[in-house]
């Protein structure tokens, strides 16, 4: 945005000092890069050397918890399901990266960690991929950045660790693919593949979309090349690839574009489709995606459990004010039906002492007229057997509705109550590049990282989810305090008066925090505010400042679309109580339950009405706010429009 009132002369002046300033920060940063802190062939040759006075494998028992990280691996030890393997990662502090090359184990049954040190083992780092066959791991790809971020070494080595001797071997075969890092790698029967990814050469970022196959039983690599005409994804990163049967999945991931226009200005794209590989003859097609899919994210996991893949987190950036972007980190667990290709939303299923905690939390800040009816199944015990299913299902919903349609009351008690009041809710929260793994019908998800303001937290938290009871999430390592380091004065002053600085013809300098967020590999994200599903109430009012008609405008469709508000099938109409929505839609979200339930009867009708409720609960408060919004956008476009038809009644006398 250009400013106003600009001196006659002062254009050229201030051209030069901005140019004289970005020579300085150029130099600045040339002079960090021959630093030998930020040389990264010292630095990994540095390693190198320590790596090789290693003669023994070395495991410490039960030592403390690996510290924060996210884009690292962490695998199901295929000789002891209750084990996992956490291998790299990356962790960014405000003022330097650093990344991570230890090994640990995990014993889930007895809560203890051990670290792996070996000789000969692969350099540090981030965004690589791991999997396991028999007993071994192996490890294709990802980077190293140095400290300050401004040089990044990309990876094509191939390694392979002995679980029994804990013994790794770099695999030196000859069709190897590219380096790169943010790609995706599975495991079919006895075949690695690899697909996707990124190249930053400082200069440009490439994507790939190339195809390899390794043999396990050859140790070959076979890169497959699509046929005139095939159907194909267009190159990305950070995307999921997963395994059912004879089919590989391809779902989302993110690349960038230039622009058509003049600028030449680089675009991000945020990938949404859905794609499958015949393993067997190697063709692609594109998958219609059907049920109650996630809206557009970048930075989810997914992984996989008997005839589903599960997906968990992301991050969806919404632009509110100018070039101000907003990072809403998502908590939803979402379920995709591997034989039927349908998506639904996982919701918990609620237990009777989950319930309890509510009521007692929410009736010691309002009347307790009713309690009771809250409780859905000790309502339906208390039926009638006589009755029959529509009667039932009458009033089964009018007995919640009428509890329930007081909702907006409850929350906004609950959002003004102290902590101390409200129930404990275990939930991992919004994050992005976290590890996700399944064992023993049991779902974990490790570290990621997520922002608050302008700070980025680096997760070190490990979450478990009974997936056949669905019941509840339980913290295993509560998440230690992340530490932040502010930048120095000097730099803040150069990029605020760089910002100060921006006239209507600064495209350059969008182009170069465009390349700046490169550095993210699996999903960027807006710098910005952070937010979590239950903050969007707080950006919708706008944190309290006072936001102009356009950005009113601007804030109501990002947050709609950002939250599928457009889909009338899950969004509550104005004023539409509980009840009223679970009627006007009760047939779409029993389909829903009985995708992952498989449910009948009035079994089916309450995991329905569950799924109803939680998306009413979740959306009610951010609906009210959107109401007042639009309410207030209308009166002040009113307002504007009896002032000019004044001012021109005035003008004509």
């Amino acid at each position: 945005m250009g400013k106003k009132g600009k001196k006659p002369g002062k254009g050229k002046e201030k051209t030069e000092k901005k140019t004289a300033k970005a020579e300085e920060k150029r130099a600045r940063r040339e002079s960090k890069k021959l630093s030998p802190e930020d040389d990264i062939d010292a630095i990994l040759m540095s390693i190198q050397k320590e790596e090789a006075k290693k003669k023994e494998v070395l495991v410490e028992e039960n030592v403390p918890a690996p510290s924060p990280r996210s884009n690292c691996t962490l695998n199901i030890n295929p000789l002891k399901e209750t084990e996992l393997i956490l291998y790299g990662g990356e962790f960014y502090n405000g003022n330097k990266t650093f990344v991570y090359g230890d090994l640990y184990r995990y014993d889930v049954e007895k809560q203890e960690w051990k670290l792996i040190s070996s000789p000969n083992s692969p350099p540090p780092r981030s965004a690589h991929q791991a999997v396991t066959w028999k007993n071994y791991l192996y490890i294709f790809g990802g980077e190293f950045t140095s400290p300050n971020q401004e040089r990044f070494h990309h990876y094509k080595d191939f390694w392979m660790l002995d679980l029994k001797t804990n013994q790794w071997e770099q695999l030196n075969l000859k069709g190897c693919p590219s380096p790169r890092s943010g790609h995706r790698m599975v495991l079919y029967k006895h075949k690695i593949i690899v697909f996707g990814g990124f190249y930053d050469t400082l200069r440009e970022v490439r994507y790939h979309n190339d195809l390899y196959v390794f043999d396990l039983d050859l140790f070959k690599w076979q890169e497959i090349t699509p046929r005139p005409g095939a159907m194909w994804p267009s190159a990305r990163s950070g995307f999921q690839f997963f395994v059912y049967q004879d089919e590989i999945f391809l779902y989302g991931g993110y690349s960038k574009e230039v622009s058509s226009d003049k600028t030449g200005s680089e675009k991000g794209i945020v990938h949404s489709d859905l794609w499958s590989l015949d393993p067997r003859t190697w063709e692609w097609n594109k998958v219609k995606k059907s049920g109650m899919p996630p809206g557009p994210r970048a930075g989810f996991s997914m992984c996989v459990h008997k005839k589903r893949a599960l997906l968990f987190g992301g991050v969806v950036d919404m632009e509110v004010q100018g070039d101000v972007m907003m990072s809403l980190f998502l908590d939803e667990l979402y379920g995709f039906q591997l034989d039927n290709h349908r998506w639904y939303p996982l919701e918990l299923r609620k237990g009777k002492s989950t319930k309890d905690k509510v009521k007692k939390s929410s009736g010691q800040k309002r009347n307790n007229d009713g309690d009771d009816k809250v409780d859905t199944t000790e309502h339906e015990e208390s039926k009638e057997n006589g009755k029959d299913e529509n009667s039932e299902y009458n009033e089964e919903v009018g007995d919640l509705g009428s509890k329930i349609d007081g909702i907006s009351q409850q929350l906004a008690t609950a959002m003004n109550a102290d902590e101390s009041d409200l129930p404990e809710i275990v939930k991992p929260c919004g994050r992005i590049n976290s590890c996700m793994v399944v064992g023993r019908d049991t779902l974990y998800v490790y570290g990621g990282m997520m922002e608050v303001k302008d700070q980025e937290i680096t997760l070190d938290d490990l979450y478990s989810l009974n997936l056949s009871k669905l019941d509840e999430w339980k913290c295993i390592i509560p998440a230690s305090q992340s530490e932040w380091v502010e930048v120095s004065e000097d730099e803040d002053d150069d990029e605020d008066e760089d910002e100060d600085e921006d006239g209507d013809e600064d495209e350059d300098e969008d182009e170069d925090e465009d390349e700046e967020t490169d550095d993210d590999n699996d999903g960027e994200s807006g710098k910005g505010g952070a937010l979590q599903m239950g903050e969007a109430v707080a950006l919708i009012k706008g944190g309290g400042k006072t936001l102009r008609r356009k950005e009113k405008r601007a804030r109501i469709e990002q947050i709609r679309a950002s939250l599928g508000l457009s889909d009338s099938q899950r969004t509550p109409m104005p004023g539409e109580s509980l009840r009223d929505f679970y009627k006007r839609t009760n047939m779409y979200w029993q389909m829903a339950a009985h995708e992952h339930t498989q449910h009948t009867g009035k079994e089916l009708r309450k995991d329905g009405f569950d799924l109803a409720e939680a998306r009413y609960s979740e959306l009610k408060p951010i609906l009210d706010e959107l109401a007042i919004l639009e309410a207030e956008q209308k009166a002040e476009e009113q307002e504007t429009e009896t002032s000019t038809s004044a001012r021109k009644r005035g003008k004509k006398r």
